[in-house]
């Protein structure tokens, strides 16, 4: 089954990632780069390897840009990877020894997530079992967090392939202020609303959860960053649907 595969990755500016991610890939037959135009060396480091097909699209969201590669695809299956990511040799294995099984739709992968020099084990950041893998039938949907819309015969690897998160605090606060945009915009069309109760509870519960139950504190210093950031997180997305809720139409 999985010589009838497909690697799919997207790229903006992933001169420092993009070789190491290709390297990782390279036992695939084809691999479809997606780029939104980058303004740095992720092009010629691309082509640079001979099973890869470069296209380039400018992004309007991760939904679309992936879908727009998923109909390159000429494959019954496709395996999703990021730049930052890297199949490990155990996993490679794993994936090319699968039997072709027509009743699964896809394969889940743990990924184990390194963060400020260290594999993130707690605060809820692993296993983090995400669909890479799986036919190319399937299309992705959502602003937030897209994933494939396959609702059934999902099956899991054994083994876990690595992702090298953020490359420092910098990068992980301007994602964070785009996603919890996302996601307010979301809910505010939506037409939800929140109380001032949630703007000063949800934030101390989130970090409760990340530093005590989820075991960041067992992760030294970064657990206690995470948790806080978390918290964070949860407390910007808030006070965001609050402005669109007051402000939203004289934003408008």
């Amino acid at each position: 089954m999985m010589k009838n595969l497909t690697a799919l990755v997207l790229t903006y500016n992933e001169e420092e990632n993009i070789e190491e991610c290709l390297k990782s890939i390279n036992w695939i037959d084809k691999i479809i780069v997606i780029d939104s135009y980058s303004d740095d060396n992720t092009k010629k480091i691309s082509n640079s390897f001979a099973n890869v097909e470069f296209y380039q699209r400018e992004f309007d969201d991760f939904a679309s840009q992936r879908n727009f590669g998923l109909e390159k695809v000429k494959t019954d299956w496709v395996f999703v990877i990021d730049a930052d990511e890297r199949v490990t040799e155990e996993l490679r294995k794993e994936i090319e020894n699968l039997a072709d099984n027509s009743m699964v739709n896809g394969y889940e992968i743990a990924r184990k997530n390194y963060f400020l020099g260290k594999w993130i084990k707690y605060c809820g950041w692993y296993p983090d079992y995400t669909l890479r893998l799986f036919k190319a039938k399937f299309r992705y949907k959502g602003l937030v967090h897209e994933s494939p819309q396959i609702n059934e015969n999902i099956e899991r690897l054994e083994n876990d392939f690595i992702h090298y998160t953020y490359k420092d605090l910098e990068s992980y606060i301007a994602k964070m202020n785009h996603y919890t945009t996302l996601d307010a915009e979301k809910k505010y069309n939506k037409g939800k609303k929140i109380g001032i109760s949630y703007l000063l509870f949800r934030p101390f519960l989130e970090f409760i959860k990340k530093y005590l139950l989820k075991k960041g504190v067992l992760l030294g210093s970064q657990g206690l960053i995470l948790s806080i950031l978390s918290s964070y997180y949860q407390f910007l997305k808030s006070i965001k649907l609050w402005e669109l809720n007051k402000f939203g139409d004289e934003k408008n």
